[in-house]
């Protein structure tokens, strides 16, 4: 039998230890594999609801009922305008939790009167509210429109299909044209018609000039020719249509001001004599005569105020 010499053993046991040394600081230093705790391997039972969170959908389901039958204070189709993420029942909800508030708030400053008046007051705040977001989201879109075209005329002309055009103004735009473009997109692929889908943001965004591209659109389809030159001919009505909306707007702005002055003249008056003088305006409410002068001024001066909107407003 050969047997090592020593200096071979030697360096043969110290390789080993080496090697164990080197394992060891290996399973030390390592990473060890994440220990799931026994408590999170057990499936997780549905925790029981909240009282809160009973109440309100218990809430949210009564306004349901109720809007069926007869329908509420606005409808989808405002909140769709207006960009509003939220369904019909829980924005009632939120108007009827503001109403409430607001009437709590009247009852402790002024009275039930006061309370009755921003109750009743607080589902017009909420209409006006949705109707200034509405028409804010519309003029965004009108005044990106321009931008958009020409956008969907280099993708055509770049050989690009009428849907991935729209895509990409859907990806490249800025909101609410590239939320009303995608919704464009995202329709028209689970099936339904283009143009269907045109016309609706056209109506959704009260856009005369976007229904001129829905047709523009629609009969291109029909009947063929170049879409890129037909969207920047669009595109330029637009905007010589948009250059004299401003020009004229410009040129009327001293109208609207004195309308606005004359408006809020006799409302000033008022306030003055009733602070430098309150037996001057004494006799107007003292009597059935006063108050129906009161009337007939208040009546006077609404037609006025039509009369003089319908003088300074154009329509294009």
């Amino acid at each position: 039998m050969t047997t090592l010499p020593a200096s071979g053993s030697a360096l043969l046991g110290v390789g080993l230890v080496i090697l164990a040394v080197a394992i060891g600081a290996y399973l030390a230093l390592s990473p060890r594999p994440v220990q799931v705790p026994p408590e999170r391997r057990r499936p997780r039972t549905k925790q029981p609801p909240s009282l809160l969170t009973r109440a309100t959908g218990a809430a949210t389901r009564a306004i349901d009922r109720v809007l069926r039958r007869r329908g509420g204070p606005v409808s989808a189709e405002a909140l769709e305008r207006a960009g509003v993420a939220m369904r019909v029942q829980d924005f009632t909800l939120l108007v009827i939790a503001g109403a409430l508030g607001a009437a709590a708030t009247g009852l402790l400053l002024g009275g039930p009167a006061l309370a009755v008046v921003l109750a009743v007051a607080a589902p017009l705040v909420a209409k006006v509210y949705l109707g200034r977001l509405a028409a804010r989201r519309q003029q965004a879109f009108a005044d990106q429109l321009d931008d958009s075209l020409q956008l969907m005329a280099s993708n055509l002309r770049a050989g690009h299909s009428l849907l991935q055009a729209l895509d990409s103004v859907a990806r490249e735009a800025e909101e609410p044209t590239s939320v009303e473009f995608a919704r464009i997109v995202n329709e028209t692929r689970v099936g339904r018609p283009l143009a269907r889908a045109l016309e609706e943001v056209s109506q959704r965004m009260a856009s005369e000039d976007f229904d001129w591209v829905t047709q523009a659109i629609a009969i291109n389809r029909e009947v063929g020719g170049n879409l890129a030159e037909v969207l920047d001919g669009v595109g330029h009505t637009i905007r010589e249509r948009g250059r004299l909306r401003r020009q004229v707007s410009a040129l009327s702005a001293e109208g609207r001001l004195s309308a606005l002055i004359l408006m809020a003249l006799p409302f000033g008056i008022t306030a003055f004599l009733a602070v430098a003088n309150p037996a001057y305006l004494a006799a107007f409410t003292e009597s059935v005569l006063g108050y129906a002068l009161i009337g007939i001024s208040l009546v006077m001066l609404a037609v006025g105020g039509v009369w003089l909107r319908k003088v300074v407003s154009f329509k294009f």
